[in-house]
């Protein structure tokens, strides 16, 4: 039985001995304001014809967001397109680190852009949910 060298062909040799490229990087987040997070998503969701829009100003009554918006789709298709349109908003100014939970459904769809809450509802699911009656509390008060 005869046993053949393996042949090493000369481009194999300038594959291991070149460095790789380095990978491009994607441009740096900016420092973007909540104030200008939120004016942008409203812009999104005014331009996709979402309904009954409520910006929250939840500075003072918790911790987790300066901002919340709230709003209504017509159906779950329309809840799916507004949660889409509203994060490729968010990516073309740099803001890249969300979290969305509810896409499977689209009944609530949560996009969590830091400083700023977006919730996108279906007009029923809104109802029963009253987000804006439970976040219309005083602002809490540091000297009582």
């Amino acid at each position: 039985m005869l046993y053949h060298k393996p042949r090493v062909h000369e481009w194999s040799k300038t594959l291991t001995t070149t460095p790789q490229k380095s990978l491009k990087r994607s441009p740096r987040k900016q420092n973007i304001s909540s104030k200008t997070l939120v004016n942008h998503v409203l812009e999104v969701l005014e331009t996709q014809s979402a309904e009954d829009i409520v910006n929250l100003d939840i500075r003072g009554k918790s911790t987790i967001a300066d901002y919340m918006i709230v709003a209504s789709g017509r159906s779950n298709r329309h809840v799916n397109a507004l949660a889409d349109y509203v994060q490729r908003g968010l990516k073309e100014i740099n803001h890249t680190k969300l979290g969305v939970e509810g896409l499977a459904q689209c009944d609530w769809v949560l996009i969590d852009a830091g400083d700023v809450i977006i919730h996108l509802f279906r007009p029923e699911v809104r109802e029963y949910y009253a987000l804006e009656k439970l976040w219309s509390i005083p602002a809490l008060n540091d000297d009582q």
